[in-house]
């Protein structure tokens, strides 16, 4: 028998991110790694955001990713919406991008930036880089049956094709340990074996075909290596066209279920048929050769209803998986997987309560999955390209609520929270407040309006708030930090939040207020001017659309003014 001190179920990227800042921040810990498979394997899902690159520093890998010249993705450019018009939306400005020798270091440009990985590369980076840190990686080793006893489990039975993995493991098959992390994907092994069940709080459901091309011609080039991955609607669906190396390039296509089934065709004629009738990616594939044959993954919108237990959690996929149109699935797996390892550190210290430290992570992240539903539903529901859906998007808006105009689905959007993504900064959804106000132009046609700038008296409002904990995962630390709750309102009292609440104890005058919290975090936060004023109005228009902050008009007075 194996004994460890974590068993990691699946060598993917969420396992191998918890393995590796495990062993990051504590050396000592025996973790243990369990593949069915044997690496490199192809894999879906190549876009990345910002939030994954500063993961990857963070488990000191970002050198070898770097190293290995996968393209810098700059943003997205969309066909979707209110026009047929195409729309960028770019996590830094292109004309910003320096030209810059790569590989680069993890600093200035490249924390605003992302990846565009080929999965069968870079899955097999973060393995290796986590065996070298020292776990230890059983390739071609199956999990037969999970062993348990109520909400606990006692081991793991395997199987193995690898003589060095079978010598490890030992002749009973049998691995125990003292944490149990399931990175299984959507198979979820820990999770069917204990009877977990799962939801799909949603009407989307899509199917997706993808397929490989060497040589396909990039949509642009920005500086050196990057680019935009393209996302272009059809009647009945969309493409994504992702560079993942230099010459290799992922193009997919979703489509509704149904659509597929009634269609009468097969995978392939409805993938090659998405080609030929979508004029640009037509023509980046005009020169184009097919490495592969045509895949195709099943409806994948789904959301567990427990992410943690006894002595086991859900990390990455096996907890849930949102729509591909934000991107977000690489980014809920490396960041749920970054929160299992933090606090399975944090229970191991013992200082912390370990039912609030389980509470916090399934609460906030199965919010997170929740919340990336509901704005894919709002995506498509929006989307005038789809005229062939249009009986589809309307159940989706149906199901979901929704009211399509943009000041009504920007109310919306602020239901799930926007101060739960990263303490301090008014996100949601990878986005900034900002950033989404940006996008609800191209879905609704016209940009949501600034509620700061409808009054110029405020004050806080804390009636029917209570104070409370709140969670920040920093540095291998699970640490709380102060909050107020009202309902399902959570404001942390941190950074742009606690400059805001100040300069609101002083000041009532919209101006003075956001003018006290601009300085405040120039001088006390180090913060550059202009970054300091865009996360000020951010987080004072979050606490207005969120009912912290109460509003007036002083006809007497001027008012925010936002462009």
């Amino acid at each position: 028998m194996l004994y460890t001190d974590v068993a990691i179920i699946g060598g993917g990227p969420a396992g191998t991110t918890v393995a590796s800042l495990l062993r990051k921040y504590d050396p000592s810990l025996d973790v243990t790694i369990i593949e069915r498979e044997k690496f490199p394997r192809d894999h879906v899902g190549e876009s990345h955001t910002p939030a994954i690159s500063a993961i990857l520093d963070e488990m000191g890998v970002w050198d070898k990713i770097e190293e290995a010249d996968f393209p810098i993705k700059i943003g997205a450019t969309f066909k979707w919406g209110a026009t047929k018009d195409l729309w960028d939306t770019d996590f830094l400005q292109a004309e910003r991008f320096r030209e810059e020798v790569r590989p680069a270091r993890f600093v200035d440009q490249r924390k605003k930036t992302a990846f565009q990985t080929d999965r069968s590369l870079y899955d097999k980076i973060l393995l290796d880089h986590a065996k070298e840190l020292g776990c230890r990686v059983l390739e071609l080793t199956k999990v037969s049956s999970v062993v348990y006893d109520g909400d606990t489990v006692l081991g793991l039975n395997v199987s193995t094709e690898d003589a060095e993995a079978a010598a490890e493991i030992g002749d009973d098959g049998r691995i125990e340990a003292r944490h149990y992390v399931d990175c299984s994907g959507e198979i979820g092994i820990l999770r069917r074996a204990l009877g977990v069940t799962v939801d799909a709080p949603t009407a989307l459901r899509n199917i997706a075909f993808y397929q490989y091309f060497q040589d396909a011609t990039w949509a642009i080039s920005i500086g050196i290596g990057g680019t935009r991955i393209q996302i272009m609607s059809l009647d009945w669906g969309w493409l994504w066209f992702i560079p993942i190396t230099p010459t290799r390039t992922s193009v997919g296509l979703v489509l509704p279920a149904d659509y597929y089934k009634a269609s009468g065709k097969s995978v392939e004629e409805l993938f090659h048929e998405a080609i030929t009738t979508e004029p640009l990616i037509k023509t980046l594939l005009e020169n184009a050769k097919p490495e592969s044959d045509v895949f195709a993954t099943k409806d994948w919108n789904f959301l567990s209803d427990r992410l943690a237990g006894d002595n086991w959690f859900l990390a990455g996929d096996s907890c849930g998986f949102a729509d591909p149109i934000l991107s977000a699935g690489m980014t809920l797996a490396h960041t749920s997987a970054r929160k299992v390892a933090f606090t399975i550190l944090e229970l191991n210290r013992g200082i912390v309560d370990p039912d609030w430290l389980k509470h916090e992570y399934e609460e906030g992240h199965r919010t997170q999955i929740r919340h990336h539903m509901q704005f894919a539903d709002f995506w498509y529901s929006s989307n005038g390209q789809f005229t062939d859906l249009k009986e589809y998007c309307q159940e989706i808006a149906e199901s979901a609520g929704l009211s399509l105009d943009p000041a009504s689905a920007f109310q919306w959007l602020a239901t799930g929270g926007f101060t739960l993504d990263e303490p301090g900064i008014a996100a949601a959804l990878t986005y900034r407040v900002s950033g989404l106000k940006l996008v609800a132009v191209h879905l609704g046609g016209s940009m949501p309006e600034w509620e700061i700038t409808k009054t110029n008296r405020w004050r806080l409002d804390r009636e029917g708030a209570r104070d409370g904990k709140f969670v920040r995962y920093l540095n291998g630390r699970v640490l709380p930090i102060p909050c107020l709750r009202r309902d399902l309102k959570i404001l942390p009292l941190i950074d742009s939040f606690k400059h805001a609440i100040n300069a609101l104890r002083r000041n009532s005058d919209s101006i003075k207020v956001l003018e006290d919290c601009v300085n405040a975090m120039i001088t006390q936060d180090h913060i550059e001017p202009t970054e300091a004023s865009l996360l000020a109005i951010e987080a004072l228009e979050t606490m207005v659309l969120e009912g912290w902050i109460v509003g007036e008009v002083d006809p007497s007075r001027p008012f925010v003014k936002v462009t």
